[in-house]
């Protein structure tokens, strides 16, 4: 059984278990959240919209931290042009718990 799950316009697929990574939370480590679910699929078949509508998913926040720096360069070519950026993005771990009714 996995369900996908929608949070900052992005989905995400979960399975019960599973650990996932989200765009940054206002959430402590140890927190519960609730996400909302579009969609779910287990041994009954695949159910969408209305049918998954008074569903959430419950998470515990695991960790709170960083990604690897990447590299932003811009360069213009005979115009003595650069720029050099660095960029960490926040982002926040969760395990995925249970589906529950909301």
């Amino acid at each position: 059984m996995y369900a996908i799950v929608d949070n900052g316009n992005k989905q995400y697929k979960a399975e019960i278990g599973a650990t996932l990574k989200l765009e940054k939370l206002n959430a402590n480590v140890g927190d519960k959240v609730e996400l909302s679910v579009v969609m779910v699929s287990d041994e009954n078949g695949i159910r969408v919209a209305d049918e998954v509508a008074n569903l959430k998913a419950v998470c515990e926040v695991v960790e709170q931290g960083k990604d690897k720096k990447i590299i932003v360069f811009k360069y213009k070519a005979k115009k003595n042009e650069r720029k050099k950026q660095g960029h960490r993005q926040p982002y926040t771990k969760v395990k995925f718990l249970e589906l529950a009714a909301k």
